[in-house]
């Protein structure tokens, strides 16, 4: 048994409205450095690419552009029912627009390559629906994880905890270096 790696094994989907291109976001600039420093990975689905390019931010596009991100490709009968079932969920009454089918599609990307999806979409007083709003209904019924970026970042603190923890002990029964990433993440 060896003193386990850095990565504590959470990836992440970015909705658009988590870019952060200005850097004004306190929770994403921490999920960021974790991402930089081995710890997570943060991607992005081909809607979010699509919707972070569109407009005038040079500085957003630029940022969008960093991401890795996978593409919407619904091709089987299963992934069609899918994009319905999640399509219900956050629009009863029905999609009736690009920016719709974009939010159905972002939960898709998540749940069809096994990411937990960031959004500060909805979930709150004045936007109670939205993809936050819905995220119990869609964890029951389609399986998919959706947290704020505050959730994220209290996600990754209990895992580096665990890894941590898991780190020290291994190092102090194997007589083994303890790793400099251990109580500093």
């Amino acid at each position: 048994m060896s003193v386990p790696e850095r990565y504590v094994y959470l990836s992440f989907h970015l909705d658009t409205n988590r870019i952060n291109a200005r850097q004004g976001l306190e929770n994403m600039n921490q999920l960021e450095k974790w991402q930089k420093d081995g710890v997570i990975t943060l991607e992005m689905s081909q809607p979010s690419m699509v919707e972070a390019s569109a407009g005038g931010s040079a500085e957003r596009k630029q940022k969008a552009a960093g991401y890795i991100y996978s593409f919407t490709y619904a091709g089987t009968p299963n992934e069609k029912q899918l994009l319905d079932r999640i399509a219900k969920i956050l629009f009863p009454q029905g999609v009736e627009n690009q920016n719709q089918r974009n939010d159905v599609e972002i939960v898709f990307n998540a749940e069809k390559y096994v990411h937990i999806l960031i959004t500060n979409d909805g979930g709150s007083k004045s936007q109670p629906g939205g993809i936050l709003g819905n995220a119990e209904q869609l964890r029951k019924e389609i399986g998919v994880r959706v947290v704020s970026d505050a959730q994220a970042v209290e996600m990754v603190k209990k895992a580096i905890e665990k890894r941590d923890d898991h780190a020290r002990f291994i190092s102090a029964n194997r007589k083994l270096e303890l790793p400099d990433w251990v109580g500093k993440d």
